[in-house]
């Protein structure tokens, strides 16, 4: 399949919403309201509009969506930044066709190269440690709710980033609702 990628724009917000709609219409594990999801984080401190990706077609039509946004992992007094990948979407017809793995891989990257350090996904546990992502709870991070340890996961973006971090991911406010 003949895509490219790039920052997503204002211009795009619509239409990258209705994408991540089709994208998780019918995903089990989804509550179908990804789109508000990420309507909150670029109304938040948390967004950060270099790490707001899109795949487009050979027609330049959006087909996928990628963002991270800030978070923090907590323990006491002390307080690390980190990063939340959420939500990743694909429009069915142009899934397993390496639109996600690509998009997961330019946000990586582009993350790294601006300084920062981790990223948290709460995601497919077969999917994301192809990417590099492994279990949270090997650096002592955890979930600020109940949720399976395999599917919570954490990738280093700079060698041993989390080697000295522990504690509880705190979500920006754009989670809560």
């Amino acid at each position: 399949m003949n895509f490219s990628i790039r920052q997503e724009r204002p211009s795009d917000y619509e239409i990258t919403e209705d994408v991540i709609r089709q994208a998780f219409l019918d995903e089990d594990m989804s509550n179908q309201k990804e789109h508000f999801l990420v309507q909150r984080i670029r109304q938040s401190s948390a967004f950060l509009p270099e790490l707001s990706l899109v795949a487009v077609d050979s027609e330049d039509k959006i087909i996928g969506h990628i963002l991270l946004s800030k978070i923090t992992i907590e323990d006491g007094e002390k307080s690390i930044d980190s990063l939340a990948l959420a939500p990743v979407s694909v429009l069915p017809a142009c899934q397993n066709k390496g639109v996600g793995s690509q998009l997961i891989q330019e946000v990586l990257q582009k993350a790294a190269d601006i300084g920062q350090q981790s990223v948290i996904v709460l995601g497919h546990a077969a999917y994301y440690p192809k990417f590099g992502f492994r279990q949270a709870r090997r650096w002592n991070i955890f979930a600020p709710f109940e949720v399976p340890s395999e599917i919570f996961m954490a990738l280093e973006l700079v060698p041993d980033a989390l080697q000295n971090v522990q504690g509880t991911v705190r979500y920006s406010e754009a989670f809560d609702s």
